[in-house]
């Protein structure tokens, strides 16, 4: 990947011997300049007076956690970047946890104990190949579809889909 030096990341987790194992991978890749805080409440502070390009948080943290964390960036009024990219980290990988952070907003999620190779190719992902943003009544955030079938054969309901199904019905 590409020289990451000017990259600068939030990191939020309310353990601080976690943030210094993922600040250390950080540090390894080249990343320089990384702002810690050790929960959501703290980081929302750290986010309007340092505008960051990405933000790495921890699911459980208190008094703020890292699923209302995302929900208070992508939407509330006052949020200092709403397309903030957002890797979520945690130790529960159960289904409903990673829809909980999908259904919030975030952009990637990757399961503790990270390695340095799982950190970095989510923020490949996020860096590289961003996702559109969708604003729906329930939702904003990055799309959540990650593919895109061929043999697709429900309904079309994005104005992007029309020339899928102009194609599709040729």
């Amino acid at each position: 990947m590409a020289s990451l030096e000017s990259v600068h990341v939030l990191l939020v987790d309310d353990n601080q011997h976690m943030r210094a194992i993922t600040s250390a991978i950080l540090q390894s890749a080249g990343i320089r300049k990384v702002r810690e805080a050790h929960d959501g409440a703290a980081a929302l502070e750290a986010l309007r007076d340092h505008p960051v390009d990405l933000a790495i948080v921890d699911f459980n943290m208190f008094p703020l956690d890292g699923v209302e964390f995302t929900r208070l960036v992508r939407n509330s009024p006052d949020s200092a970047n709403p397309y903030l990219p957002i890797i979520m980290m945690t130790g529960h990988s159960e289904k409903s946890r990673v829809q909980e952070a999908r259904d919030a907003g975030v952009t990637e999620f990757v399961v503790k104990p990270i390695t340095a190779r799982a950190i970095l190719e989510r923020m490949q992902a996020v860096i590289l190949r961003p996702r559109a943003y969708v604003k729906a009544d329930s939702y904003f955030g990055p799309d959540r579809r990650r593919q895109n079938p061929v043999n697709y054969k429900g309904p079309f309901r994005r104005a992007t889909d029309q020339k899928r199904e102009d194609s599709s019905a040729a």
